[in-house]
């Protein structure tokens, strides 16, 4: 474990409650958040604040909001942190190893390194990322070319939403690496895969209604929507479908 726990700090009660960040009802009204497990979910509708807050551990680590670690120098338009400065992070110990995986930024993050071959060659650029381009890898082998060459280390890494580019059967493949790298790394990961959130012993945080409490896996809309409908699609149809 190195992050253990996320609190706002006093000043952020004196910011304009209808300005974002603290426009998000599950942010305003943050608890401090203890992290006591190597795998932490985070969980929630989009806007509920699980990105939001992820970005803002992300700025405080000094880890390139935009994705990437502390070396990946580039700019995505509206990448910045508007929460990080607010947020009060305590570390036993302290790490500056790792990397924030942004899978809205994946491409442009791609795109860097492809710079950065360019200027300091292919080896030094690709090194970490399997010896080639990502542009030049599906979308999902970049996914996991970078799970498997760049998260060796151990570090905190910060996952936004993993499973965009992963199919079900790579989602248990990614899986499989989680138990290998948590061993010795802490992982925080906002998802809505009900695959990834079933990780044997993972702590699920959800961002749903404020303020942001414990579920258990079973208790995940990404859970109980996925059993259901499974079980009777027709049901689900016949509601969506209706005239």
């Amino acid at each position: 474990m190195f992050l253990r726990s996320v609190s706002l700090l006093p000043s952020a009660g004196e910011e304009d409650p209808s300005g974002y960040p603290f426009s998000i009802p599950s942010i305003r009204r943050l608890p401090e958040l203890r992290f006591t497990t190597p795998v932490t979910f985070l969980v929630g509708e989009n806007g509920s604040g699980k990105s939001t807050l992820l970005e803002g551990i992300a700025d405080q680590c000094d880890f390139n909001t935009a994705g990437g670690g502390r070396n990946n120098r580039f700019e995505v338009h509206a990448s910045g942190s508007s929460l990080g400065r607010h947020l009060r992070l305590s570390w036993m110990p302290r790490t500056g190893r790792g990397f924030f995986l942004r899978a809205e930024t994946f491409y442009q993050f791609a795109s860097h390194l492809d710079v950065l071959a360019e200027e300091d060659g292919a080896a030094i650029a690709y090194g970490a990322y399997g010896g080639r381009s990502l542009h030049e890898q599906s979308h999902g082998e970049s996914f996991l070319s970078l799970f498997v060459n760049r998260f060796t280390e151990p570090g905190l890494y910060l996952l936004d939403e993993p499973e965009a580019a992963l199919s079900p059967a790579r989602q248990l493949a990614f899986l499989s690496m989680l138990h290998d790298r948590s061993r010795d790394s802490q992982f925080v990961i906002a998802t809505h895969s009900p695959i990834l959130l079933g990780f044997p012993g993972a702590r699920i945080l959800s961002f749903d209604e404020p303020p942001v409490r414990e579920l258990t896996y079973e208790e995940t809309p990404a859970y109980t929507i996925t059993r259901r409908f499974l079980e009777r699609p027709d049901s689900f149809f016949r509601h969506l479908f209706e005239d």
